[in-house]
């Protein structure tokens, strides 16, 4: 298995496709963040649950999915190569000691490019008709912030069409949905900025809380509704389509 990613399935030209920046809470040789073990199974280490709902979605309905093998403390894929937030010393109040003075070139060899560039040709070999881009958010930082009431949000940047049909349809279940919430595509949104929108490709950002995907019936149940969303989603983009 590469260090950088692993892949389920064999995407198929013009289908659904996932994409799990923050699938892995593992550390690889040679690098010690000196972060507890206890640590490493919070959210600030990784998008709890979302590998569960990706292998969910892949085994049951053959959506195929690309995700980090990575910690995002080590180095995150969901940011530019020049954010400051790119190897983070602190994560929701917790020190990340072995970050300071870290080698930022090296990490970015060795995890960050070649996960964006072999992201790059998996997608260009598929040219898929929607990007489903998963993550998973913490009910309330550990830092001070107010409880989160979402159970799922959308997020974006500039191309609204996924989202625009997907946050009705999500509301209409009675689920509360975050509408670039709990935080802003706008601001967050690094991959997808370079793999989709770059490209004109539909996506959907999706977050789910993550104490509702951290065992594997609650994650089965989520990549039920993400297929049935993705599905719905693509045919009302096709209908759409000039």
């Amino acid at each position: 298995m590469n260090e950088a990613f692993r892949t389920l399935g064999t995407p198929a030209r013009g289908g659904i496709v996932a994409v799990c920046d923050h699938a892995a809470n593992t550390v690889p040789p040679g690098i010690d963040l000196g972060v507890p073990a206890a640590a490493m199974a919070r959210h600030i280490a990784w998008d709890i649950g979302v590998a569960g709902v990706a292998g969910h979605m892949a085994a049951a309905y053959a959506i195929p999915a690309f995700l980090a093998t990575f910690s995002r403390l080590v180095i995150d894929p969901n940011r530019e190569e020049d954010s400051p937030g790119l190897i983070p010393e602190v994560s929701d109040g917790i020190a990340i000691p072995g970050n300071a003075g870290a080698d930022r070139e090296g990490r970015l060899a060795r995890f960050h490019r070649p996960y964006h560039a072999e992201l790059a040709a998996w997608l260009a070999a598929a040219e898929p008709a929607l990007i489903l881009s998963i993550h998973s958010f913490t009910p309330a930082l550990e830092s001070g912030s107010a409880p989160r009431p979402w159970q799922v949000g959308i997020l974006y940047n500039t191309d609204v069409r996924a989202p625009r049909i997907a946050i009705p349809l999500l509301a209409a279940q009675g689920l509360v949905v975050g509408d670039n919430r709990p935080y802003s595509g706008r601001a967050l949104n690094a991959t997808m900025n370079r793999h989709a929108e770059a490209h004109g490709r539909p996506y959907l950002g999706i977050e789910i809380r993550n104490d509702l995907i951290a065992e594997p019936g609650g994650q089965a149940r989520w990549g039920d509704l993400v297929v049935g969303l993705a599905h719905t989603v693509v045919r009302a983009l096709t209908r759409a389509a000039p």
